[in-house]
């Protein structure tokens, strides 16, 4: 079953058509998806103990309005799991408690991103909008962020932080990204040929902790 949903993964992708309305010029560019590729293994395994967590559906939006109501929700959820999960390596083996898990009392930088995606849909946001991400730190370490699509652009809730910034503010590189469509899917990230720089997106959309 592994096997298939990772095939899965890797092809199913290809015939997935993207609907999004063109964005306003002032906006930030996009997270743009560039070939299918693999899902994380343990992301795979996560899908299967909280297959709720990891549906999608064609009717929802995949951008959600940037107002002061959204806004302070992204702040007061990114707050809450940041300060209820102690931090702790994991090992990542055979058992699947050793995945990625909803709200546990000690976590890595998984756990975080999951808890933020599941409080959020709880919330009533739609998965569309709400896409697991792995990126590598500046010292180089794998990371896994949630990235919230938004009107005013893709924000990032994350562990590391209370503040929460443009994607393109936050100094990672973007190795591969959720699929809007459907959420079992994974996508390498292409980079913007062109765009404004990490001054200009922080000065359009910036929710640091205030």
């Amino acid at each position: 079953m592994l096997a298939a949903i990772l095939a899965g993964a890797l092809f199913a992708g290809l015939a997935e058509a993207r609907s999004r309305s063109p964005q306003d010029s002032n906006v930030p560019p996009a997270i743009a998806e560039a070939s299918p590729t693999l899902a994380p293994f343990q992301h795979v395994r996560f899908c299967l103990r909280y297959p709720s967590d990891c549906k999608t559906s064609a009717a929802e939006s995949d951008r959600i309005e940037f107002n002061t109501e959204t806004s302070e929700l992204l702040k007061r959820v990114n707050h809450s799991i940041n300060m209820s999960i102690i931090p702790a390596s994991k090992t990542y083996g055979s058992n699947l408690g050793d995945g990625w898990t909803i709200a546990p009392d000690m976590g890595d930088c998984n756990d975080y991103a999951v808890t933020k995606r599941h409080e959020l849909l709880e919330g009533g946001l739609p998965s569309r909008a709400l896409r697991l991400s792995v990126v590598k730190t500046a010292s180089g370490i794998g990371h896994l962020v949630l990235v919230v699509a938004t009107t005013r652009g893709d924000l990032v809730m994350d562990n590391l932080t209370e503040a929460i910034r443009p994607w393109q503010s936050t100094g990672y590189q973007w190795l591969k990204i959720q699929s809007a469509t459907d959420a079992k899917f994974w996508y390498e990230v292409k980079y913007p040929a062109s765009g404004p720089s990490m001054a200009q997106a922080d000065k359009k959309v910036r929710l640091a902790d205030r």
